[in-house]
Formats: C-alpha cells, structure tokens, sequence
C-alpha cells in the first residue's frame, strides 16, 4: 500500500443483493460466472442457498470511498457439511468425540459448485496486495468474532491457495477430471488422437445413441424458454431420487439463472420422438465449459455420456474453448478424454491441538492425491505417438 494511504477494511453482507451488481461483478470479473453477482443471488433469492437451508449469507467487502468494492469473498455461515464437494464430515465426527462442536463453521465457496474459480475477489486497479490481505484477514476475524471452529475456502485458485497457506491456513488438495482442447478443429480430429480402442468406444457409444431415436441439441439464449426449465427441473428431481441425491436447488433457481445469465447457459436438450427427456446444464466462461447438472426420466443406455461429455467437448471445439470443466468425481471421465487435474482448498483451524491433527492428516492426502493423479494420468486414453 502507498506510503499515506488510507487503509483498507472489510465488512460484511447479510444477502448478496445489499451491493449492487456492478460493484460486486467489478471486483468478480466475467471469467468465472458463479462468483457472479447474478449466480449468487439466484442462489439466495430461489431459497436454495438460505439460512432455513443451512446457508447463512455473510459475504465479505472491502468497500471503497465511492461507493464501489475494492474486493470481495462469497462467504456462509454454516450448519452442516452438504453441498461443498471438499469433504470434511470425518473431521467434524472427529472434533465432536473429542468434546467439541463443530457447527457452527464458515464456507468462503460458491454452494453446491465444484469449480475451480477466484475467491479473493480483487477489483481490477486496485491494491491487489493490499486488498487481498485485507479480505484474508478479515475472513479469520469473522471465524473469530462468531467463534466458530473452522473456516473453509474451497474450490480457490492455485495462486490463492498459495496465498492463504503463507497467511496460515492448512492447504488441502483434491482432484477433478478436465478435457483440455489441443487445437483441434473438430470431435473426429479429437478422437484421432486417441488409441483405437477408445476410439472405437466413443464412437460405439454415440452410435447407440442415435441408432435410439434421441437427438440432441445445445439451446443458448432466448431458444431456453420456461418450459425448458420447468422440464430440466423435473429431470434434476428424478435423477436425485433414483441416486440417493440431495435435490438441493429449486426450480426457482433454474429460472432466475435462464433470466439473469441467459448468454451463460448452455443447456444440452436429449429429445425422444419430440418430447424432452434429459437435459445437461453448462455454464459458459470466457475460456471454458463448465458442466453442471444432469438430469432424467429414466437410465438411457450411453445417454450420459453423450449430453454431458461428448456434447461438450464438441461445444468447446467449436467456439474454440481451451477446455472442458465436468465436476467432481468420475474416474470413467479418463477414458471419454478427461483427464485428472488438481483441485485447491484452504483451512483455518480455531482449536490448536485439533489443527495439529488435521494438517498431519493433509500432508499425508496431498502425497496421496499426488500420487493417484500420476497413476491415473496412466490410463489416459490418448496415443503415446501423440503429444
């Protein structure tokens, strides 16, 4: 910070809607469109990320003189572990035999969202230094003022991942599978690196599907109407069910994303003689797809395969997207050509002698989660000839 300034200081926000959207979005950027202003509060207004859900917004600014932001941090105050993909229910059945309460905690994320994305939010222009140390310290001040047991930033970027751990926190990591588009010029061009057998598979796969009747097609914009996402909706329900999921967002949510991120949706429609049966919903950055939710009516053999990856890495060819982001877990994503990547979260422990034992515990997982994206790395599907 220059010699004289003003220093800065954070604050915090009950909703997301108590700053403007051109204030948050300043600080957010347009890369990632779930730390967007418009995400979160399509989040908070539908009732899927409240405090009768376990969400307690208490999103984190470092307001500026004018009225804007400098930065921000999208924070919960939270009584449970659901929704979070960074798992630590081990740890909270750990901390509460051992006589403590571990709910109340913070989650610095965005809910139900396994992407990787900015969580230090920084207005371009700003004191990034300055600012970034501002909202890291502020973060620790909240888990100490609401005196819970730990604070949680998940899903943050390599550099900020960096960052908190030189500030204090335990640095975790995990692992997700990402297609990476090596200048290819179209799907046949991305299979002709691949060996024959998994070459053979996909295209067996694809084949299945169409020989079915199903068709498909990517709806963008204004082609997504509200019947669309009443459908996607009922598809999202069934799909929990028949998995044992959580339905964690409601159809109001799906809405308000078609009505405020319109230009951001991508949303792959599986059709059976006319009538919608699946639907796999992406989001789109500047440099990604990112792909989110799937649902269905029923199990359509290969059907998954094709709306969720294949449909997508055929979208991120064509607009020339340097890659395909399909959320947490899957080793079957390796050999459709995602390949696994590591993923970055930090911790803050209140109780000493419980954060001695979690940050033995992650030197041990960070060497293991090494490890088995090497071994997995293995089993990719692309020809060795091939670079």
């Amino acid at each position: 910070m220059p010699d004289g300034a003003e220093p800065v200081t954070a604050t915090l926000l009950g909703a997301i809607d108590e700053v403007s959207a051109e204030a948050w979005d300043a600080c957010a950027g347009a890369q990632n469109p779930f730390v967007s202003h418009a995400f979160l509060s399509a989040l908070e207004r539908s009732g899927s990320a409240v405090p009768d859900q376990g969400w307690q917004p208490r999103h984190l600014v470092v307001p500026d003189r004018d009225g804007g932001l400098l930065g921000a941090a999208p924070l919960y105050l939270k009584s449970h572990s659901y929704g979070e993909y960074v798992f630590d229910w081990g740890w909270a059945d750990a901390y509460e035999r051992a006589g403590g309460s571990y709910y109340p905690k913070l989650q610095a994320c965005v809910p139900f969202t396994p992407v990787t994305g900015p969580r230090l939010l920084v207005r371009p222009g700003a004191e990034a230094e300055a600012v970034s140390a501002t909202l890291i310290a502020g973060l620790t001040e909240v888990a100490r003022r609401h005196q819970v047991s730990s604070l949680h930033v998940t899903f943050c970027e390599q550099a900020e991942w960096r960052q908190l751990g030189d500030a204090g926190f335990l640095r975790r990591t995990g692992r997700q599978f990402h297609w990476h588009n090596r200048g290819y010029d179209s799907f046949d061009a991305f299979l002709d690196g691949l060996t024959s057998r998994k070459r053979k598979m996909i295209r067996k796969e694809r084949r299945k599907v169409a020989e079915s009747g199903i068709t498909l097609r990517a709806l963008r914009g204004e082609a997504i109407e509200p019947r669309h996402w009443d459908a996607f909706h009922r598809f999202y329900l069934a799909t929990a069910d028949r998995k044992w999921g959580s339905p964690y967002l409601t159809r109001d949510f799906f809405h308000r994303l078609g009505e405020t991120l319109t230009e951001r949706v991508v949303l792959v429609v599986a059709e059976d003689r006319g009538e919608m049966i699946a639907a796999a919903l992406n989001l789109l950055g500047e440099d990604a797809l990112y792909g989110r939710n799937w649902g269905a009516l029923g199990d359509y053999r290969f059907l998954h395969f094709e709306a969720c990856y294949y449909q997508a890495i055929e979208f991120a060819i064509e607009h020339g997207l340097a890659r395909v982001e399909a959320g947490a877990q899957g080793e079957h994503k390796i050999q459709r050509g995602y390949m696994p990547v590591e993923t970055y979260s930090a911790h803050w422990i209140a109780d000493p002698g419980f954060r001695e034992a979690v940050e033995n515990y992650l030197a041990h997982e960070r060497r293991g989660i090494a490890g088995e994206i090497a071994g997995l790395a293995t089993f990719g599907p692309f020809r060795q000839d091939r670079d």
